[in-house]
């Protein structure tokens, strides 16, 4: 390899905005996050799935012609 044309690597701490703190390397010399697998509520199980505006009927009454062509050529 060539001398002097790779970024230096660094051992830094990353903070969260909810405080978290997680040592990792990388080649910046700092890293503030805004979530983080403490706080991102996917993580957490504090995630609500909320149909919003009906998407899921509608979707199911655009494709309801294509999805009773599919089970009628199953059977």
């Amino acid at each position: 390899m060539r001398e002097g044309i790779h970024p230096e690597y660094n051992k830094i701490t990353a903070e969260c905005a909810c405080g978290n703190k997680v040592e990792l390397g990388t080649v910046l010399t700092e890293m503030k996050v805004e979530i983080c697998s403490a706080c991102h509520p996917f993580f957490t199980g504090k995630q609500k799935l909320i149909d919003s505006a009906g998407r899921i009927e509608k979707y199911k009454k655009r494709y309801a012609k294509h999805f009773a062509k599919k089970e009628s050529e199953k059977d």
